[in-house]
């Protein structure tokens, strides 16, 4: 079946961020961040020793600037912040309050083919939307990091194949909450760890589960992501095939 032309903009849209300079496909390093000035590079005898580029790029300094000659140039906020110093885009990346630092090598070609199940309709799902009466703490385990702590604040609910499912909203990107799933196609069809599916079109009582844009974390792109694992009750007792497949 045909993409509709929403669904077309989408996979267009998710290429461009993939491919992008601070995408996923040229992130080379993730090295957390003692406290204090760290010098980076990649000489042994470098604080913060990375795995490729000059033996010494320069000195990583408290309140996130970056000295390579001359005056400190300061991280600006793109989401984390971030610093272009060829060849590299260096980026601070926190988890549990210990901030990394996250290397991008900008002369790396950053080429993906995704490739997608045949858009199917009824995969498209108007969910029930629920509020939790009070916030609920949720333990999620992750995939490249110890578990961490979210905060539930609302709850999904639909039916398929005889199946009365909820789904946990465990993270929020923007005003979006994301459901991070797994089900019968994972480590098969799918990316064995997880797929992301982000809720749209909300009201105050219902929302659009739209699985044909369930996607691939970035765990399936690099080593050095950190991505969430679902939580038990987001792992599906049945094959959704709708959205991204596997890398091939």
């Amino acid at each position: 079946m045909t993409d509709p032309a929403p669904l077309t903009a989408w996979k267009a849209q998710r290429l461009a961020a993939l491919t992008a300079p601070d995408g996923w496909l040229n992130l080379t390093d993730r090295v957390e961040i003692p406290p204090g000035p760290q010098t980076v590079g990649a000489a042994p005898d470098n604080a913060i020793i990375l795995s490729r580029g000059p033996a010494h790029l320069g000195t990583l300094l408290p309140g996130w600037s970056f000295q390579s000659t001359g005056t400190p140039q300061p991280f600006l906020l793109n989401g984390n912040p971030q610093l272009a110093v060829p060849p590299f885009l260096l980026e601070i990346h926190a988890v549990e309050g210990q901030p990394a630092l996250r290397v991008r090598d900008l002369t790396l070609p950053r080429d993906a083919t995704l490739t997608y199940f045949p858009h199917d309709p009824n995969w498209t799902i108007r969910a029930r939307w629920e509020a939790l009466p009070t916030p609920q703490p949720q333990t999620i385990s992750q995939k490249g990091a110890a578990d961490t702590q979210v905060t539930l604040t609302h709850r999904a609910h639909f039916t398929h194949d005889g199946h009365a499912i909820t789904l946990l909203a465990t993270h929020w990107k923007g005003d979006q909450p994301m459901f991070v799933i797994r089900d019968a196609t994972s480590g098969r069809d799918t990316y064995a760890a997880s797929r992301f599916l982000m809720g749209e079109d909300m009201t105050a009582t219902e929302i659009t589960l739209d699985f044909n844009k369930a996607h691939n974390p970035p765990c399936a792109f690099t080593d050095f992501a950190i991505c969430p694992l679902p939580p038990r009750q987001n792992i599906l007792p049945f094959a959704v095939q709708a959205g991204e497949l596997a890398l091939t």
